[in-house]
């Protein structure tokens, strides 16, 4: 934590007062980045995808669920895996709170992974989340999005830049079950789609810091004192709900 002398009240209001014309320049800056992402061409799917979820096979017109704006998050569960990832794991945990007031603005929030949906369900059971979640395991979906390889196609990318991968990915191969090429095999990511007369087009798709909004620990954190906290260890703190040791 960064070192602080003790300031007045009158002190502390002025620095204040200047921190927040910066905090409501970066908001500005963040509503006219929203705009350009809105105002971005869109990209008719023209191939017919369909995941396997709960309720069965579904198109991705289906997965609408009868509204207009399809949000998916690409979860890192590939079919390697015994567990889903635990970064990706604590991204998820938010869904279910969020889903009835995103309902409510004419839009469907899914996930989406690599393993067979019996793996993806009893994952979902033990976490105890109840938002859709679809398989593209028999589906080239999220292979043709980029958040899918086979193992020889990630193998070939990895192996030249094994020693570049952060701490946390190895540790995260080991916490899903897999070695570090099978856990590869799946990428995180965000991607958007709407529904406009029978036609799906892609609007919008992210990665890497990309979806911290997904991660809502973070923007707590960057306003605690000690912040993030994470200096060379990324990421290494984060476990799965459950995996947490008690706190003191």
């Amino acid at each position: 934590m960064t070192t602080h002398k003790p300031a007045s009240r009158e002190e502390w209001r002025a620095a204040r007062a200047a921190l927040l014309e910066r905090e409501k320049e970066h908001t500005r800056i963040g509503d006219e980045l929203a705009q350009r992402r809105r105002e971005l061409p869109w990209v008719p799917v023209e191939k017919e995808y369909v995941l396997q979820t709960a309720g069965g096979p579904k198109t991705l017109a289906e997965l609408f669920e009868g509204r207009s704006q399809l949000l998916i998050y690409h979860f890192m569960f590939g079919p390697s895996y015994e567990t889903g990832c635990p970064v990706n794991s604590s991204i998820a945990d938010s869904f279910d709170g969020l889903i009835p007031h995103l309902k409510a603005r004419d839009v469907t929030l899914i996930a989406v992974s690599g393993a067979p949906i019996e793996k993806l369900l009893a994952y979902q059971e033990r976490m105890g989340w109840s938002f859709s979640w679809g398989s593209s395991h028999e589906s080239d979906f999220n292979a043709d999005l980029g958040f899918s390889s086979n193992p020889e196609q990630t193998r070939a990318v990895i192996e030249p830049v094994l020693d570049q991968l952060p701490s946390v990915a190895f540790r995260n191969a080991k916490a899903t079950g897999t070695d570090i090429y099978g856990y590869m095999t799946e990428l995180f990511g965000f991607t958007v789609f709407t529904l406009q007369d029978n036609i799906v087009y892609q609007t919008y798709s992210t990665t890497g810091r990309g979806v911290e909004f997904l991660m809502p620990y973070y923007g707590f954190l960057d306003r605690a004192p000690k912040g993030r906290a994470e200096d060379d260890g990324w990421q290494l703190w984060i476990r799965r709900h459950d995996e947490y040791e008690p706190s003191r």
